[in-house]
């Protein structure tokens, strides 16, 4: 049988597909025979030819993988021999590295107490003198451990002794590469035992990678995802060497002789280490290094005669294209932004951006821009509040720059400070609109890549304008309509289309008149069958979502219904991600204005939501293997016959072996659109409940248990619109209760409660990304807010809802990076980490007004001094503004509960000095919040006169207070 079969996967290297179908009939046949897998040894290990060999190992590979428990023990005991001899004296790589995979799959099933031999030939090899076996052992090793590393467990603290001595192996760069990839396959599974021995081997990894560079950069880079596992799995274990890893990092990705992929990789580490310890990057004094480093990258021109990603014409604008070094640079920028203190970042950030900005080089002053642009988001309250009159400035005057790269990077940032920094860059509305129309004045000469930074900019700054865009609306929708009408190129048209949604976003009923002329040029592009139109169609589509919700129900009532089929008739009609998400945020708008509408189509709509997040769609396995061999099954599996007796060619076959096993996959790619479908239907969905109320309960428990699978999917904006829309069905649910107060919908709304609630608890101790806990927290108060004494009902939510209160106010869930050193530095945190804060210190009040005042009271005494703690002088004035204000927030919810008011009069000594502190404070903001915390104590407790620190009188006289200082 060994020379038929040789002969056979001889053909199936062939050309010929006539002779690779013959020969697939063939080895079908030959699967049967219980030979099969002693054949297939002879062949792995005697065959003369090296791509006979690969293909018999990959076969056992497979066949071992579906069908370990049907081989014979005396094969499997002679497999377990064979594969490795063969492996020992393979001389092809490609071979060995198909072998080292066959023994990868037998270690899931043989775990190496089990396979001794594997254990001695793995110490043998690795430790040989031979450098190539050495080479060879390692690569075995790294297969074998990445494929089931949690039963070398007891061998870990031996392998790592390893691969402190093989990291010093620099005249052999492949076995410091596997020897890499190795320890970053353990590090998620080594413990406390290893963790001495893990940071003593820092200092030579790095060491390593710097040989690993010189000799081969692409397998440098896969090597450096090293320092991402270390990270994520145990930062501590970097911690003391992170100033090293810092400079070899910025080294890397300012060294212009290197590739791109291995500079992104390397800035990429640095940013990642900021998001996780920024403290600890500030206590060792990195910022500066780190900053000198990257400014070179951030403000480098091009190649002559070359652009930048970003500039060129073609430029979408939407950042797909732009992982790059420069890129990479403005992205640790951006994250030092959302997490280190401003007045720390921008006393050492803002020499180096204003050198740029009076520089003659344009590139320089566009990375100047760049800077101010990505720091809007992270550090909004510092800029609005300290320095936005002139970053402003400087953004008009670049408006005008002779270069228009430098004119591009101004309107990027303008439209960053427009989303960013409001409502205060609303009021320069006068000195910016004459400046951005000038813009549109010359739509059909300017360059469409410069005209889409345009749109942008203005988007961003008319979307938050409300009513003071009134005066612009003539020339801004006889400009759009023009651009509809007029121009041919699409691109144009489909600004437009945005900015009119903008637009309406801040008219709303203002855009009445120009109602009728908008919707008939968007019926156009909305029953468009083109490919080309496709953007344009579902932008379309996105605007009439926004006109829904602002033109006013009366007006778009008429056309609510048409609005639906038209949704249902695309989603039939044309198979695109992004056309099915426009259609779910058109029904979940309708939903508002007309929830009639959509009851009868529910079953249609549901259905096309739940299909959605069920679907694998858009998300891409990279299989290591070399899929030019193949896979034949047997006929006679029963565990698999689904192929209706259809023939499947050999690719087919190997595809469905490869689905089997997801330690197959070296990675996964999932396309934007489909994670923004799975995004939308989770928002829609929760929408489309509350708004349909009774209409839905048919469809409520399916939807709920989707949206509840997405709770761990791999994107944080997936898993935060999940957490949305459970928010979304717990309120439905308790509003259905509301209006038809049967038991059945008590305890659905009961049950809804207590798995929600604990869901979200969880997920604030424990999720990563601080976005997503701060949806969560948002989400959670409105339910609580909805929901009040129900979702008491269980005796232990309000205990459990304190306390994750208060440690978000500790700073000891995951997201928040303590530092180490809770007093350090206390008033001084990143924005987004006050942000956090904030979030759950509103939950407060909330449960204040929910129970009786006594059960909450002790719990409100542990975490007043928290919230209190926020108001002294040095805070900033964010914090304080939140501290007196929930401070007052509190004592009016005390009102509105038996025991309130006894509860009110005892806290008030505590209370008082705060709040009549905060009644001479320099920012008016926080004033006002602390007079109108007095007004609420001296509701709650009576009339109160104080001397300290300076006399005050607070009382209430027919229902209205009063405060006077003297």
């Amino acid at each position: 049988m060994t020379e038929e079969l040789e002969q056979i996967l001889l053909q199936l290297t062939q050309p010929d597909n006539a002779v690779i179908q013959q020969a697939t009939a063939q080895l079908k046949q030959a699967f049967k025979d219980p030979a099969i897998i002693p054949a297939l040894c002879a062949v792995m290990s005697g065959s003369q030819n090296p791509q006979i060999r690969q293909s018999a190992a990959v076969m056992l590979r497979l066949r071992v993988k579906k069908h370990w428990k049907k081989i014979s023990p005396n094969d499997r005991e002679s497999l377990k021999a064979v594969v490795l001899q063969a492996f020992m004296q393979e001389t092809e790589h490609t071979v060995q590295h198909s072998l080292s995979q066959l023994c990868a799959v037998m270690v899931k099933h043989e775990t190496p107490d089990r396979w001794p031999a594997l254990l001695q030939l793995l110490n043998q090899s690795t430790k040989s003198t031979n450098p190539h076996d050495r080479q060879i052992g390692l690569l075995l090793l790294n297969k074998v451990m990445e494929s089931n590393p949690e039963p070398f467990k007891p061998h870990y603290c031996q392998l790592l002794q390893l691969f402190s001595t093989v990291l010093q192996d620099y005249n052999n760069p492949t076995a410091l590469y596997y020897c890499i990839l190795t320890l970053t396959a353990i590090t998620a599974y080594t413990g406390s035992e290893e963790m001495n021995q893990m940071r003593s081997i820092i200092p030579s990894l790095i060491v390593a990678l710097k040989h690993l560079i010189k000799a081969d950069q692409d397998q440098a880079s896969e090597a450096m995802e090293v320092f991402n596992e270390l990270m994520e799995s145990e930062v501590s274990i970097i911690v003391p060497h992170v100033a090293d890893i810092v400079r070899f990092c910025s080294e890397v990705g300012s060294d212009t002789t290197l590739s791109d992929s291995l500079r992104v990789k390397a800035l990429s580490c640095i940013a990642f280490l900021i998001k996780l310890k920024s403290k600890t990057v500030l206590k060792q004094k990195l910022l500066n290094p780190i900053l000198q480093a990257i400014f070179p990258v951030l403000v480098a021109a091009p190649p002559p005669g070359e652009l930048d990603p970003e500039d060129e014409e073609d430029d979408s604008g939407d950042g797909a294209d732009n992982d790059n070094p420069k890129h990479c640079a403005a992205q640790i920028i951006d994250t030092m932004a959302l997490h280190m203190p401003p007045e720390k970042l921008f006393q050492q950030l803002m020499p180096l951006t204003q050198a740029c900005l009076a520089s003659e080089n344009p590139y320089q002053r566009k990375g100047g821009l760049m800077c101010l642009a990505v720091l809007a988001e992270g550090c909004a309250d510092h800029i609005r509040t300290k320095m936005l009159s002139s970053v402003l400035q400087t953004v008009c005057q670049s408006l005008s720059d002779s270069n228009q790269v430098v004119r591009s990077a101004s309107l990027f940032a303008l439209g960053q400070f427009s989303e960013h920094l409001q409502p205060e860059v609303s009021k320069y509305c006068a000195e910016l609109m004459p400046l951005l129309l000038g813009y549109l004045s010359s739509l059909n000469q300017a360059k469409v890549g410069h005209v889409t930074k345009a749109f942008y900019a203005l988007e961003n700054f008319m979307e938050n304008l409300g009513a003071d865009i009134e005066p612009y609306l003539p020339t801004l929708m006889d400009t759009m309509l023009s651009a509809l009408n007029n121009t041919e190129n699409l691109k144009i048209k489909e600004l437009a289309v945005s900015a009119i949604g903008a637009i309406a976003n801040a008219a709303k009923e203002l855009l009445v008149p120009y109602f009728p002329p908008v919707i008939e040029s968007l019926k156009g592009f909305l029953t468009t069958t083109t490919e080309e139109m496709r953007s344009l169609q579902t932008q379309s589509l996105d605007t009439l979502s926004v006109l829904a919700r602002t033109i006013g129900k009366d007006v778009f009532s008429p056309l609510a219904a048409e609005c639906v089929q038209l949704g249902l008739n695309l989603t039939d009609t044309i198979d695109d991600p992004d056309l099915r998400r426009c259609t779910y945020s058109l029904y979940s708008a309708v939903s508002t204005v007309s929830p009639e509408c959509l009851t009868p189509h529910l079953t249609a709509i549901t259905t096309v939501m739940l299909l959605a997040l069920k679907s694998n769609e858009g998300i891409t396995a990279h299989l290591e293997e070399d899929k030019t061999f193949v896979l034949l099954d047997d006929e006679d599996d029963d565990d698999d016959d689904d192929n209706n007796g259809e023939e499947k060619d050999a690719v087919d076959f190997l595809e469905d072996e490869a689905e089997t096993d997801v330690h197959d996959v070296a990675g996964f790619s999932v396309e934007n659109a489909y994670i923004d479908e799975k995004e939308d239907a989770c928002d829609a969905l929760g929408e489309i409940a509350f708004s349909t109320g009774a209409a839905f309960q048919p469809f409520l428990e399916s939807s709920f248990q989707q949206v509840y699978e997405m709770r761990d999917f791999p994107h944080e904006d997936v898993r935060r619109a999940a957490f949305g829309a459970m928010g979304q069905f717990c309120r439905a649910q308790h509003h259905v209760w509301k209006e038809n107060p049967t038991e059945a919908n008590h305890q659905a709304l009961q049950k809804l409660l207590d798995v929600v609630l604990p869901c979200f608890v969880e997920t604030v101790r424990t999720e990563n990304e601080r976005q997503v806990v701060m949806g969560v927290l948002e989400t959670m108060n409105n339910v609580i807010k909805s929901c009040k004494e129900e979702v008491f009902k269980n005796p232990s939510r309000l205990k459990e809802l304190s306390h994750v209160i208060r440690d978000v106010l500790k700073k000891k869930t995951v997201c928040q990076d303590s530092g180490g050193d809770e007093a350090d530095d206390e008033e001084q945190q990143a924005e987004y980490d006050a942000m956090l804060q904030e979030f759950a210190g509103e939950g407060i009040p909330l449960l204040a007004s929910s129970v009786p005042a006594d059960n909450f009271a002790p719990f409100l005494n542990d975490l007043l001094p928290l919230i209190m703690s926020k108001a002294k002088s040095s805070c900033t004035v964010a914090d304080r503004s939140f501290s007196v204000g929930t401070i007052g927030e509190v004592l009016q919810a005390l009102v509105s509960v038996p025991g309130g008011r006894g509860v009110a009069g005892r806290l008030s000594n505590r209370l008082l000095p705060v709040l009549v502190a905060g009644v001479r404070d320099s920012d008016p903001e926080v004033r006002n919040n602390s007079v109108y915390g007095l007004g609420c104590l001296a509701q709650a407790a009576g009339p109160i006169v104080v001397t300290y620190p300076y006399p005050v009188c607070v009382e209430v006289c027919g229902g209205v207070w009063r405060c006077v200082v003297f």
